[in-house]
């Protein structure tokens, strides 16, 4: 892979180790994404300290965010996962504050969160993804009509081929999210989305394998393919379960893996993703590849799916993080 940012050598000058300045390193958080945050806040700190740059944890739930302006320092490094760090919150504070951030930004990090506004903005611009509805909890706690329950969730289940993905509009790592198969399924998997979010998506289920794509100033790097023993690729099947299989590469021809990575990218601009990140698809029963949603700032332990990619790309993870910072230079 050519560099997009920085050559091998440049990244390892003094010089531009030097160009970063003070850098705070964003994680931990108060979102439900806490957990995986601070692991992957810690991956990157490391990282960064081991590279030779002056960086420092912050973390916005510990320390008021004005504090990043009297502590002096130059950039940030966000890694926090969820509400407050991948929503176009911290973005929008940080620009207030003057400071250049990694990835994308407020419009794009606001766009990319809410599952339901992704989906909208790929079908407008037909790119491929499931059929879908959308139910809020003001239509879930509306009273009876008709003695008929509103919403009709047996109706819904129907227009969606009989079998859906239940996901909270606003959350990650799969918080919140069931495959359900009947009415009663469906009602009982809302409710429970309802605790994270006050809108719910319910996307028509798609048989097949898992993908994912990463992005990197501008390129995407090797596909990976998941797959797991669970119902899906659930939040256990991301960090606790060691039966989860990673593939990359992922098995596809040289001309899938090229149409895959186009797509991803295409995906990504759309929602006006920048710097680095990574889009989620499944392969259907037809072999065609549907999007699932864009991930602007994804897991970043040595262990996650973006370092595996770049590993296959001929990045190391130091060699990863310098260039996810180096994009705050732009």
């Amino acid at each position: 892979m050519s560099n997009p940012v920085f050559s091998a050598t440049e990244l390892d000058s003094q010089s531009t180790i030097k160009s970063f300045g003070k850098v705070a390193v964003l994680f931990g958080g108060s979102s439900a994404e806490r957990k995986v945050s601070l692991a992957s806040g810690t991956a990157v700190l490391n990282a960064l300290k081991s590279a030779g740059v002056d960086a420092h944890k912050f973390d916005p739930a510990e320390n008021p965010i004005g504090d990043l302006i009297s502590l002096g320092f130059d950039r940030a490094f966000i890694i926090l996962h969820g509400r407050g760090g991948e929503d176009g919150s911290m973005q929008g504070a940080l620009q207030l504050l003057g400071i250049p951030y990694t990835g994308t930004g407020v419009l794009g990090s606001a766009l990319a969160m809410d599952k339901v506004y992704s989906k909208q903005v790929w079908s407008s611009l037909s790119l491929p993804t499931a059929n879908y509805k959308v139910l809020t909890k003001a239509e879930v706690n509306s009273e009876l009509t008709n003695s008929k329950p509103n919403p009709d969730y047996a109706k819904v289940l129907a227009q969606l081929s009989g079998v859906a993905m239940v996901k909270p509009a606003r959350e990650g790592s799969s918080i919140g999210m069931a495959k359900v198969s009947s009415a009663k399924e469906l009602e009982s998997a809302v409710q429970e989305a309802l605790k994270y979010d006050d809108d719910v998506l319910i996307e028509q289920y798609i048989n097949g394998p898992e993908y994912t794509v990463s992005i990197l100033n501008g390129v995407a790097l090797p596909s990976i393919r998941m797959a797991t023993p669970h119902v899906f690729y659930d939040y256990d099947a991301k960090y606790n379960d060691n039966t989860t299989e990673y593939h990359c590469p992922s098995g596809l021809d040289d001309a899938t893996e090229k149409h895959v990575g186009q797509l991803a990218l295409k995906a990504f601009h759309a929602l006006s993703g920048s710097g680095w990140g990574r889009v989620d698809l499944m392969r259907n029963e037809l072999g065609q590849f549907m999007l699932l949603e864009s991930n602007t700032v994804p897991g970043m332990t040595e262990t996650s799916l973006v370092p595996k990619a770049a590993k296959q790309a001929g990045l190391s993870f130091e060699q990863l993080v310098l260039q996810i910072l180096a994009s705050s230079l732009e």
